[in-house]
């Protein structure tokens, strides 16, 4: 049910700043982003819609032998379910890929949230990772920004 609420409000934030833009001119347009910074210091993702806070949740990103890239990202590619090529056919729910093999993607083993636990994937509570995939899929990659930082 939650993520039923959740990809409603997603589609009408969307349609809403959709209708901004086009009600407004251009400039309104360059409003209508979606970016997720992620905090390897903190283990967070903070999402901002518009320049608005919007969602925080806890991630867990590489371990020591593991490292996850910094820096700032277009989605690259999504796939609704996916299956780690590298890491025994791995699940990956909700991916949203953004350097290579690296992705946003739903955690199962939500006790290690919070902390670094990854091969060098941010991974999400699968509620928190299915609310970034429709809002990535509503915007569309191109309007949609991952920073890491330390």
């Amino acid at each position: 049910m939650h993520t039923a609420i959740s990809a409603k409000l997603i589609n009408i934030t969307a349609a809403a700043l959709t209708g901004a833009a086009l009600l407004f001119g251009s400039n309104a347009a360059h409003a209508n982003q979606v970016v997720a910074r992620v905090s390897l210091s903190q283990q967070i993702m903070e999402v901002t819609v518009d320049g608005r806070p919007t969602f925080t949740w806890k991630v867990s990103t590489g371990d020591r032998g593991h490292i996850t890239p910094t820096g700032s990202f277009k989605p690259t590619r999504m796939h609704e379910m996916w299956y780690s090529k590298k890491y025994d056919n791995a699940p990956m729910p909700h991916s949203v890929f953004f350097s290579g093999g690296y992705a946003v993607h739903a955690t199962y083993v939500i006790n290690r949230l919070g902390r670094p636990a990854s091969h060098g994937c941010v991974r999400l509570h699968p509620d928190a990772a299915a609310d970034f995939y429709q809002l990535v899929e509503a915007f569309g990659p191109a309007n949609t920004s991952i920073v890491i930082a330390k």
